[in-house]
């Protein structure tokens, strides 16, 4: 259990928070297939991030931490490594879905299996690009779901048709194996894509490393087989989901919050929060040192959160406080997450007094006067940090399982103390 208990936090505060989570997962899977050896600077050590890069040496590729975090990788030039151990990927559906793609590379049988909620969520449709494209894929329980089989081996590639309504990740996965398939790959979206930042994120770490992708808008994706990453030094940016979290405090206290080293350029959707802060009352600068939210009164506002899906429980706690009825739309994927976190977090709201009701493509939140509570998490790690957020005006907010931030923020509750006055 960790207790909130509301203090007077510093006028002004400079914090700094990791490297991107969807940056350092891209990262490492580019610089393990790439020839030769690469340092990623800034990186994100996570428990997603961890389960990735101990898969990725599994997998032949050789990965150690200097004393100041960075990775150094040496990589496999696209000779992946038979596996006969499973490779176990917890509850990071990111790690789940990226590596079912990159173990198509590989010689034989590869077994990738994660925790009991991972046995929930969906990969069906990147298990039917893989199958367009000749690569052996078979969920063991028949349900579209993890565990599964992944039969390495060389990918010839071609055209494939790709439906991203439930996930960006598929898309991902296929964009990053292209350069080492015999024929590239030429992929059509039949539907959706959500979450698109992350499609971005994903064709600029490709470009970092040195392969070319031809591209019309989010529709068609082409990749020439036969390229190589180019190993070299990279750096990860700030997490701007993990930034969101102090921005987000800002507002609540109205006081003023920077995080270092994030800027309005970032390719990172969850960047973008602080516009919807903006239109809630918050005042947002972007300097030499990263982007500040001052707070202020806030009201509510109307959201398509469909490109930052990750954010959508910390706007909902800021809701909570401010003047008028939020609502989140164009989020139905969220319940596919770590948790149903659109569930999740009404049912946690509401145990604080909050009016909030679940939509079929979001939710809505009435502001007022929320009341302390026990919070469950659901092993989430966003339900934690969003309502952590909550604890800064409400007494009596007490969170579950405050632990469960390993999985992208371990070090979340030293920062968020850092925030107090003395």
């Amino acid at each position: 259990m960790q207790t909130i208990t509301p203090r007077p936090l510093k006028p002004e505060n400079c914090v700094a928070v990791p490297g991107s989570k969807s940056f350092t997962h891209r990262m490492l899977i580019a610089a393990a297939l790439a020839a030769g050896g690469s340092r990623l600077e800034n990186p994100l050590h996570s428990e997603d991030t961890t389960l990735t890069a101990r898969a990725l040496g599994q997998l032949g590729a050789a990965i150690a931490t200097e004393a100041d975090g960075t990775f150094v990788v040496t990589g496999t030039g696209g000779r992946l490594s038979a596996c006969r151990e499973p490779l176990y990927l917890g509850n990071s559906g990111t790690s789940m879905r990226l590596l079912t793609a990159v173990a198509a590379l590989g010689r034989g049988p590869y077994r990738l299996t994660g925790t009991e909620r991972m046995g929930s969520r969906p990969i069906a449709e990147l298990v039917d690009g893989l199958v367009q494209i000749g690569v052996p894929v078979q969920t063991l329980e028949k349900n579209g779901c993890p565990p599964l089989t992944v039969t390495g081996g060389s990918v010839r590639g071609g055209k494939l048709s790709l439906d991203c309504r439930l996930s960006s990740q598929y898309l991902s996965a296929l964009l990053l194996i292209a350069p080492y398939t015999v024929e590239g790959l030429d992929i059509a979206i039949t539907a959706g894509p959500v979450s698109r930042p992350y499609i971005d994120m994903t064709v600029a770490t490709m470009e970092t490393f040195g392969v070319a992708v031809k591209r019309d808008g989010y529709q068609r994706f082409r990749v020439d087989g036969g390229q190589l990453y180019r190993a070299g030094c990279y750096r990860v940016e700030a997490d701007a989901s993990q930034a969101g979290y102090f921005w987000a405090a800002a507002a609540l206290t109205g006081t003023t919050i920077t995080v270092r080293g994030t800027a309005r350029s970032s390719l990172q959707g969850d960047s973008r929060f602080i516009e919807l802060l903006a239109a809630m009352g918050c005042r947002v600068a972007a300097g030499a040192d990263g982007i500040t939210v001052s707070g202020g009164p806030l009201c509510a506002i109307s959201a398509d959160m469909g490109d930052m899906p990750d954010m959508v429980p910390t706007l909902a706690v800021v809701a909570a406080f401010a003047r008028g009825t939020t609502t989140i739309r164009n989020v139905a994927h969220l319940k596919a997450k770590e948790s149903d976190r659109i569930a999740a977090v009404v049912r946690e709201l509401n145990r604080m007094g909050v009016s909030a009701q679940a939509r079929a493509e979001g939710m809505t939140v009435t502001g007022g006067q929320p009341a302390g509570a026990v919070i469950d998490t659901y092993d989430d790690h966003r339900i934690a940090m969003s309502f952590a957020l909550a604890g800064l005006k409400t007494p009596g907010v007490v969170i579950r399982d405050p632990g469960c931030v390993k999985k992208s923020f371990p070090d979340f509750w030293q920062v968020f103390e850092t925030l107090f006055a003395a």
